[in-house]
């Protein structure tokens, strides 16, 4: 069983006969799972630890491989899947890389995960403040519109400045990535930003939700994309590595 971010422990198990690898253990939160028809696993070929892990190429359709869809409170279309091995028989030929060689491959993985959750995050940040400012010049209370009220407008500019801060370190670090830095010093900036960009996120659905009140809790209407942003907000923080488990990561990348 993979549990979380606790890769370097993962308890899945590939044991060669002959020709091939029997695989038993399961991976829970698989995004895709459910349509995916290839699988690339972190099995546990050799000892406790990072260096006993390799990765395997498993097809849909391979015997002992079980579904169940996992209900999820945001990215309703990503299928998010529990896939259990049950003795699955992989040819040797579908071995990526090398034998217990697989933790480096995940680790980089990793940085390109997390970047298309930044993108995302950013993205959705982004539209938080453009329903805001959209929202607050149409309507209108106490006999004005809403962004003729003092504390909106600092609302929106609380919001902006961080959006726009984000942008900037993502930007940084395309351009690095671009001028081929190192993935290790890579994955410590975008650590750090999925943290800072992901409390954005959070913070602009907040604040768009109280400029739109009770519309940004409805399914259809002008609240509708808030009130999805709404609920995929904690996935954002969730997927591809908690906050704690980012600070973390960045903290010994930097070696405090």
């Amino acid at each position: 069983m993979i549990r979380g971010s606790d890769v370097a422990n993962i308890e899945s198990i590939a044991v060669r006969e002959g020709d091939h690898y029997i695989v038993s253990g399961s991976k829970k939160f698989i995004t895709s799972g459910m349509k995916a028809d290839y699988y690339v696993v972190a099995v546990r070929t050799g000892s406790r630890g990072m260096s006993g892990l390799s990765l395997l190429l498993l097809e849909r359709n391979m015997p002992g491989i079980k579904l169940t869809r996992l209900e999820t409170t945001g990215w309703w279309s990503s299928n998010t899947a529990l896939i259990v091995f049950e003795d699955v028989r992989v040819p040797v030929e579908n071995l990526i890389g090398s034998e217990n060689q697989g933790f480096r491959a995940i680790m980089l993985n990793f940085n390109h995960e997390r970047w298309i959750g930044i993108a995302m995050a950013i993205r959705g940040a982004r539209g938080c403040v453009e329903q805001a400012i959209g929202y607050a010049r149409t309507r209108r209370t106490f006999g004005k519109r809403l962004i003729d009220h003092q504390v909106i407008p600092h609302k929106i500019i609380e919001m902006a400045t961080r959006v726009e801060l984000s942008q900037n370190m993502i930007e940084t670090i395309c351009y690095q990535i671009q001028q081929g830095i190192d993935p290790l010093t890579v994955a410590s900036y975008i650590a750090m930003l999925k943290v800072y960009v992901t409390k954005t996120l959070e913070l602009c659905a907040r604040e768009t939700s109280q400029i739109m009140g009770g519309n940004s809790v409805l399914l259809t209407g002008p609240g509708a994309i808030m009130e999805r942003v709404s609920r995929e907000v904690r996935i954002a923080a969730i997927g591809g590595g908690s906050e704690e488990v980012m600070l973390d990561l960045a903290s010994r990348l930097a070696k405090l």
